[in-house]
């Protein structure tokens, strides 16, 4: 199920975001947040008006500080609001653990009895949760802060031996994930908010971001799991690409976004949550080989991968990248697939990326020069695979006839940074950048205004996607829907 809070400031607005959250198809319960409306008296109005006008089933919260809620009343006050709500029938009512026992219960409304963190995911969440079951709720609710992504293996397995209908998550953006797979592992339900700025919660995602990227209520035990690795993510439309080919090719599959800084952590730990496959992106390109079980021919050459086959239980790294760049950049040229040979290639960048389009390069003949502000990464890629290297200073001296930028320089949200002078770009260069978030970057803005013929980052992407969908799959990639969907988000 999904519930929407409600955390208007004012009696009138709570009325009109209740109204509309009543309407909406996707949304199964309405939380009342009593906290976020600073006036006892109002409070109540809404409260009785709420109640006797509700379309859904609502939850009653009245959050205090010391849970990350806005309640700055007396507690009191505060837990006389709660029992008002249970007197009035209300559906649920959310008690926080450590004021259950002031509260006194009647039929008419079932109790969540909850624990909220909002600093960590603390080890001892499992005695928490026995601790809230021997109150007797009718439902247990434990929402912890995630500061890394493994925290929510904790979450996931807590879930997976409750006995009581329970509602578990972590917030923050580490704790997407948990949002989103709570219902695969056995949660109750999830929040979410009516629009962006409405949310209660760090890391709380809209209704529509929910039900139109994820298709959380399509979500059961057995959907099979995908997602994104890298850091940053959050920019990724790899999630909405993904979703949409899995819906397309009718498959009970869900792909996510997981924001990963310790790479060896991160596949340890989720080597238990039996994820069928990842999408790998910066930095984590290179740094994730030495933990997979197995590397195919093309991405041990390489030496970078960028997407991982879980194979039962065998974790298998392939590199789509150089492919994809190759074929991006001869489509970009018209489909002159001999265009390449012989060509002057400046490459901006030496880490995973670029060690995949460099390969594909110089199998096609190019003549390579890499630029890279760590000179000592870029002579070691120039090494690997017998290519010439100068210091990122230099690239106001290009002589070249393609340009690449493999780095991130220029993504979204900074957009208006080019990793080349305008003036270094000479008419008739064909310029490639492999950034396609935004699709015309300042860099290829640049060199249109200077004559350029210019290639932008989507194709690869697609061609990339469409090869881990293959990968993962076994089935054709709808390449067609994956590039509209791009096109439309970006």
């Amino acid at each position: 199920m999904i519930c929407v809070p409600i955390t208007a400031r004012s009696i009138e607005d709570t009325i009109s975001e209740l109204s509309l959250a009543s309407k909406h198809a996707d949304i199964d319960i309405i939380e009342l947040r009593l906290d976020y409306i600073s006036e006892m008296e109002d409070a109540e109005i809404c409260l009785e008006k709420t109640l006797k006008s509700k379309t859904k089933p609502i939850i009653v919260t009245n959050r205090p500080k010391r849970e990350g809620g806005n309640f700055e009343g007396s507690e009191k006050d505060r837990l006389c609001l709660l029992q008002k709500a249970i007197e009035l029938g209300a559906d649920y009512v959310d008690v926080e653990l450590d004021s259950v026992r002031h509260i006194t219960r009647r039929d008419s409304s079932k109790i969540i009895i909850s624990y909220h963190n909002f600093k960590e995911t603390p080890h001892n969440i499992n005695k928490i949760y026995e601790d809230i079951s021997q109150c007797k709720p009718d439902i247990v609710k434990v929402v912890t802060y995630a500061n890394d992504i493994t925290d929510n293996v904790r979450i996931f397995e807590l879930l997976k031996i409750a006995n009581v209908p329970t509602i578990s998550f972590c917030m923050g953006e580490y704790g997407h994930i948990s949002r989103i797979l709570t219902r695969k592992f056995g949660g109750l339900l999830t929040f979410a908010s009516l629009k962006k700025g409405k949310e209660s919660a760090p890391g709380q995602l809209t209704i529509d971001e929910l039900s139109n990227i994820y298709h959380f209520k399509k979500t059961n035990k057995e959907t099979k799991l995908y997602g994104v690795v890298g850091n940053p993510v959050s920019h990724s439309i790899s999630p909405v690409i993904h979703n949409s080919s899995f819906v397309e090719k009718g498959l009970n599959s869900v792909y996510v976004p997981m924001k990963v800084l310790d790479i060896e952590t991160f596949i340890k730990d989720f080597r238990k949550m039996d994820f069928q496959g990842f999408s790998v992106t910066i930095p984590h390109k290179e740094s994730i080989l030495p933990f997979l079980d197995d590397i195919d021919y093309t991405a041990s050459k390489i030496g970078a991968i960028n997407t991982v086959v879980n194979q039962d239980g065998r974790l298998t790294g392939h590199n789509t990248d150089c492919m994809a760049a190759i074929k991006g950049l001869e489509d970009g040229m018209e489909g002159n697939k001999g265009a390449l040979k012989g060509k002057k290639v400046a490459i901006i960048g030496a880490g995973g990326a670029a060690r995949a389009i460099v390969f594909g390069l110089k199998e096609k003949g190019c003549d390579i020069i890499i630029y890279n502000r760590t000179i000592e990464r870029a002579k070691r890629l120039s090494d690997d695979v017998g290519c010439k290297y100068r210091r990122f200073e230099e690239i106001s001296e290009l002589n070249t006839d393609i340009l690449i930028n493999s780095t991130s320089i220029g993504m979204f949200p900074n957009v208006e940074e080019s990793p080349v002078p305008k003036n270094a770009l000479k008419k008739a260069m064909i310029v490639f950048d492999a950034v396609y978030n935004p699709i015309e970057t300042r860099l290829l803005r640049d060199a249109e205004e200077r004559g350029c013929h210019t290639v932008n980052g989507l194709t690869m992407f697609i061609n990339q996607a469409a090869e881990q969908f293959r990968l993962w799959t076994g089935i054709e990639p709808p390449v067609e829907l994956m590039k509209n969907v791009a096109k439309n988000v970006l």
